[in-house]
Parts: structure tokens; sequence; C-alpha cells
């Protein structure tokens, strides 16, 4: 790294000034649009951040023609969870399963694109700069919370059971909601399910995990600051099938 294309460059933030555009990308994303709030949110300097920034590396996407972040990704490994004392998610998720496991983790977490950028190929220059991260630290293990918009739990039950019905994570990588915020996930039963319907109403990114082969941990998080419903996903990257990990490090087949 970096991954440098004819439109885009991917990197880790090394200045002061690469990391206040990324936080600045996240209040545009999470506070103005999303409605997301939270104590350490600068609305004057217009910046969205939070205790956890410093012990992260951001991964940013830069469009080379007019020099503007338009993409984030904030990671976490092993090493610098201990020095920030925790995983971000350990506050809505235990993740006891995973930190016993003896393998190398990474945390994924605030993940966005500036409106004019989604649905191009920027997210996959992100995708293609995650693996090569995850290459180069040797992790094993990816999960990371991901978000649906609104705490409407009823309005969601479709999605949320299709998740749980669908993509529960085996025991061995089942995270789950810590006991005071656990909300389930069974709201629907199998028979009742539709799936289209549940499909259509998940967002992008949880499908692009999916299609990965990852999982989601058992029971959701209402997070009432960040205007969100909460899942773990969960990707080992050793049951990655070939076509999977074609699709995660942008290789083409034969």
């Amino acid at each position: 790294m970096p991954d440098s294309g004819p439109d885009f460059t991917v990197k880790i933030a090394e200045t002061e000034a690469e990391l206040r555009a990324a936080q600045a990308l996240r209040y545009q994303v999470f506070v103005k649009e999303l409605g997301a709030g939270g104590d350490l949110v600068d609305h004057e300097a217009g910046l969205e951040r939070d205790r956890f920034d410093p012990f992260f590396d951001h991964m940013i996407i830069t469009d080379n023609r007019s020099g503007e972040v338009v993409g984030v990704y904030r990671l976490l490994r092993d090493d610098q969870a201990k020095a920030a004392g925790q995983f971000y998610s350990e506050d809505e998720y235990d993740l006891t399963v995973l930190k016993a496991s003896g393998r190398k983790l990474l945390e994924l977490g605030r993940s966005c694109l500036h409106r004019d950028y989604r649905g191009g190929t920027a997210m996959f220059h992100l995708w293609s700069g995650l693996a090569a991260y995850v290459a180069e630290h040797r992790i094993e293990i990816l999960f990371g919370t991901a978000s649906f918009h609104g705490t409407d739990v009823q309005a969601l039950a479709q999605p949320l059971s299709m998740l749980h019905h669908n993509h529960l994570a085996p025991p061995d990588l089942r995270v789950r909601a810590q006991p005071a915020h656990f909300q389930t996930m069974d709201l629907v039963p199998v028979d009742q399910l539709d799936r289209r319907r549940a499909m259509l109403a998940v967002p992008a990114l949880i499908k692009a995990y999916l299609r990965l082969g990852g999982f989601v941990g058992e029971g959701a998080f209402v997070d009432q600051t960040f205007n969100t419903i909460d899942v773990c996903l969960v990707l080992d990257t050793a049951r990655m099938n070939e076509r999977q990990r074609r699709i995660y490090t942008g290789e083409r087949g034969a």
C-alpha cells in the first residue's frame, strides 16, 4: 500500500490533515445524512470522531482528479485494541469467542463513501486496499458492526430475521450482543419470511460481507446515539472459497 490507479489512491492516513478529511467525510455521512450524534462530534468544525480514533488505522480513498477524500474505512488490529483497552464493538458485543481463538483479528468500522461515489468503482478500490492490508498483516478473522438506519426493530423484523435464520455464525465465530442490550433477531418464523423483501432491506455493505461468506453474530444492538440498529459481521478468511477469495482480492478467474 498505497494502491494507486488512474482515478483513485487508497492509503492509510498519515497526517493530521488526512485524518481530519476522513472525519469530515464521516460527519457528512453519519451525522448530516443519517442523524448520528456522539460526545466528541464537533459540529462547528464538521468532524465525526471518538476516543478510539487515535488507535485505529484510517484507510482513505482519494479522488486523484479533485484531491478529495471520498471514502474511509477504520481498522483496528489486536495490538492496537490492547493499546486502546478494548475493541470498539465490545461495548455492543461479547467478543470472547474471537479473542480466545488465538487467531489474528481485525476490527472494521466507520465505512462510508461520499454520496457522489456510491455505486461506482470507488468501493471496489477500497475493498482492494483492505485485502492488501489483510494480507500484509496476516489477518485471519475480520469483524465489525454494520448498521441498518433507524431504531424501529419491528420495521426491520424481516431482514433481521432473515440474517438470523440464514447467516448466523457457527459456534466458534458466534459473538453475541451484550446481555444488557441484547435485541433478538429471531422476530419472524422461517415459514413467514419474505426473502426477497428482506434482502431488499439489507444495506449494501452487509450484502457485500454475505457474498464473501460472512456471518452475523447472535442478537442486534439498538444504537440510539447513532440512530441505527447494529449487527456484528464476522468473516473468517480460511472459510472463503476460491470464488469468494477472487471477489475479495479483485483477482480474475482463469
